[in-house]
């Protein structure tokens, strides 16, 4: 049995720091990170391949606003759907091409995915997942006439949106599948789709987003997966961010890192859901999670940076 791993690219992975975030930048950047990607194939490894899609999907409810006039926007879920699907198609272009290069017969699917939430999670009560784009202060009353839930930031007014904790990956054992087929799986996108079970009626929808990390170590759980590879726009996790007392972290035990989350130095709006994501993966059976940045995925694949936690 080939071990399993699950690479999560971060939400900015395909558009740089500086960058317009045309479709042509976002196809040149997903180009790069599937190199990483092909050479962790290479070694033997079956891989999913998760990405966030904060970005993407901000411009497609920015679209919404401005075409609302003319066009019925599309609720919130099935904009998540839409960028599971182009941004799936990027990546799974992209990595085909570059398996195609190496020379590995491969082929590789995107799997729109959806993920069991419980209807009784405390953020359907207190949303704070912000989405979108800002909003003026003139903005406000029209959008909480509209059924929104809006709060303000230093930029402006965003709406904010429920982000439930996921349960179990819908799709799980369809991907396992693939995984002993040989094929390579893009799933999760955005977090996927969250839905609950309704008796009587199956599936169902809601209105919010699931963060990706999370919903990565499901479905990193769901597959038996030896390795939780997290991609994101820092080199490592480190102590005291942006202080003068700032302090990598290159290899940490799971007891330290939950010594660490308790002393408060991962925030929730940053760090905070991909240390989470780490403890739950090794306590549920994985071995290994590594966290480092985007463009650095061979070289913390090979322990050469990043930060690698283990029990």
């Amino acid at each position: 049995m080939r071990n399993k791993a699950v690479i999560a690219l971060g939400g900015n992975a395909l558009i740089k720091q500086g960058q317009e975030g045309t479709i042509y930048e976002q196809f040149a950047n997903t180009r790069e990170i599937s190199k990483s990607i092909v050479k962790i194939i290479k070694e033997g490894w079956d891989v999913v391949v998760t990405h966030g899609n904060g970005p993407q999907v901000g411009s497609i409810l920015l679209q919404n606003d401005l075409a609302k006039d003319v066009t019925p926007p599309m609720p919130l879920g099935i904009c998540v759907a839409e960028s599971e699907g182009f941004i799936g198609y990027m990546i799974q272009q992209c990595l085909s091409n570059a398996l195609q290069k190496g020379k590995i017969d491969r082929p590789v699917v995107t799997l729109i995915t959806q993920v069991i939430v419980d209807e009784n999670d405390t953020s359907f009560k207190n949303p704070t997942k912000p989405i979108g784009p800002y909003y003026f202060d003139d903005e406000v009353t029209e959008l909480r006439e509209e059924g929104f839930q809006v709060k303000e930031y230093a930029d402006g007014w965003r709406i904010v949106v429920p982000s439930p904790d996921p349960k179990s990956i819908v799709e799980g054992k369809i991907i396992n599948n693939m995984l002993d087929d040989d094929i390579i799986v893009i799933a999760s996108g955005g977090g996927g789709m969250p839905v609950i079970e309704k008796k009587g009626w199956g599936l169902d929808g809601l209105e919010a987003v699931i963060d990706k990390d999370l919903a990565s170590e499901r479905l990193a759980e769901a597959i038996n997966a030896k390795l939780l590879l997290i991609l994101t726009n820092v080199e490592k996790v480190y102590l005291n961010y942006n202080t003068p007392k700032q302090k990598a972290l290159d290899k940490v035990t799971l007891s330290d890192l939950k010594k660490y989350s308790k002393e408060g130095h991962f925030p929730e709006g940053s760090m905070g859901p991909k240390i989470l994501a780490a403890v739950r993966f090794l306590e549920s059976g994985g071995k290994k999670v590594i966290i480092s940045h985007v463009e650095k995925g061979w070289e913390a694949f090979k322990g050469l940076t990043g930060t690698h936690i283990s029990k």
